[in-house]
């Protein structure tokens, strides 16, 4: 049985502690702060609610306390600073920055939902600069605007918590000690490039969980969950439905990927009953609009791929050409090795082994790169040549990282030497 008040406060941190940091780093100037009380506020109802109950409005009591913890944490760091000052004048040569903490903050806490929902996009983008690695991006964002503590996010990337929270810690260093603003770039479109690689970073690494058997569904929905806040503060652009789309196109298909003992089923085996249709249907909504905006994305490409698959009721169904064809789109928008690696399947599976067979030997840049030996395999065995799949099936298993994958290629290769 589920305990009330530990899923309020869950929901409560998932729902509106991203929104609240927002808010108390734009008012305080401090995302330490801002973050630490937040994060104290949801300490004290753990504690407080069991024997108070649960608010009738959980975000403003939220609001209230964390702002009163914020307060307080600016008042004791003055006292500090005001005692040190008084032994030590010289080591303290510059006045401490930041508001009065005797204004009355209710003013500007009495903010609308747009003011909201800017201050938020704001805290997204932030955690995103440019200027932190992709770790501690991926951690900052998980941490301020998804609200998962510390402990949730190593569990979810299987990671100590320790290197974790020095991630969080580090990057929060650097942006207090580059000064880097919590406000808009000049340069929208670029910052929201990045936040959507994070966030498809977030979702790749529970979808393929290559560390782990089976797909990780905590970072996939969370990476889901973001997406939809992003795209609530940003409806005009069609890459973030793109992602949502995509995200939801390969979420729709997460109890088939896997077979009762955690090895992976291929696309064309999977027990196609069992792919969540209202997903599915919901990703078709999603994209349908992005499309009706004619700016063409790498994220819309890969939906529309996604979608090709989703959308067939049988493998049979699969319309191979129009995905060697998007896949020809997205090769040219990328020149990524792996979507030519990808096009030349699709152009196998649309006009025979022989030609995707043609396309993998021209592939340059990948090098120590599985897939290809495994991609080449499997093209040999579809042009009747076990023999030759058979090696290549071994070369491919002298470079595959991820046990799940490993598994799957042996057990291919061994039906074709025991047939």
């Amino acid at each position: 049985m589920s305990d009330p008040v530990a899923d309020a406060v869950t929901r409560l941190a998932r729902e509106d502690s991203g929104r609240m940091v927002a808010i108390l780093a734009r008012r305080f100037g401090d995302l330490d702060v801002a973050d630490e009380s937040v994060q104290d506020a949801l300490m004290e109802a753990v504690q407080a609610w069991p024997g108070t109950g649960v608010p009738d409005n959980p975000a403003g009591w939220l609001r209230t306390v964390a702002t009163r913890k914020a307060i307080d944490r600016i008042r004791r760091a003055g006292s500090a600073y005001r005692r040190t000052l008084a032994v030590a004048r010289d080591l303290l040569a510059e006045p401490v920055d930041g508001p009065d903490p005797e204004e009355d903050p209710g003013e500007e806490l009495m903010i609308d939902d747009d003011a909201i929902r800017d201050q938020q996009l704001r805290l997204i983008l932030l955690c995103c600069h440019p200027a932190l690695h992709p770790d501690a991006q991926v951690a900052l964002t998980l941490r301020l605007v998804g609200g998962l503590s510390t402990a949730e996010i190593a569990a979810g990337f299987l990671a100590p918590e320790a290197t974790i929270a020095q991630r969080i810690v580090r990057a929060k260093r650097k942006i207090r000690e580059a000064r880097i603003p919590l406000r808009r770039p000049d340069d929208l479109a670029e910052r929201v490039e990045v936040v959507l690689a994070v966030l498809y970073l977030v979702f790749n690494e529970g979808y393929l969980s290559r560390r782990s058997a089976g797909a990780r569904v905590n970072l996939m929905d969370e990476a889901i969950r973001l997406t939809e806040v992003l795209a609530d503060l940003l409806p005009q652009e069609p890459e973030i439905a793109g992602l949502l789309a995509l995200e939801l196109f390969q979420r729709s298909r997460t109890g088939a990927r896997f077979d009762a003992a955690g090895d992976l089923v291929l696309l064309e085996d999977q027990d196609r009953s069992s792919w969540d249709l209202a997903m599915i249907n919901r990703a078709n909504r999603v994209l349908g609009p992005a499309l009706g905006r004619m700016r063409p994305g790498v994220y819309q490409v890969q939906a529309l791929i996604a979608a090709q698959h989703a959308n067939a009721r049988t493998a049979a169904d699969t319309d191979w050409p129009a995905i060697a064809t998007l896949y020809g789109q997205l090769l040219a928008m990328t020149g990524s090795p792996v979507v030519a690696l990808n096009h030349a399947v699709a152009v196998g599976l649309a006009d025979g082994p022989d030609a995707g067979l043609a396309r993998l030997d021209q592939l340059t840049g990948l090098d120590g790169y599985h897939l290809l030996p495994a991609a080449r395999a499997e093209m040999l065995v579809r042009a009747g040549r076990p023999a030759e799949a058979v090696a290549q099936f071994d070369a491919a298993l002298r470079l595959v990282g991820g046990q799940t994958e490993r598994r799957h290629l042996q057990r291919r290769r061994d039906c074709l030497r025991s047939g």
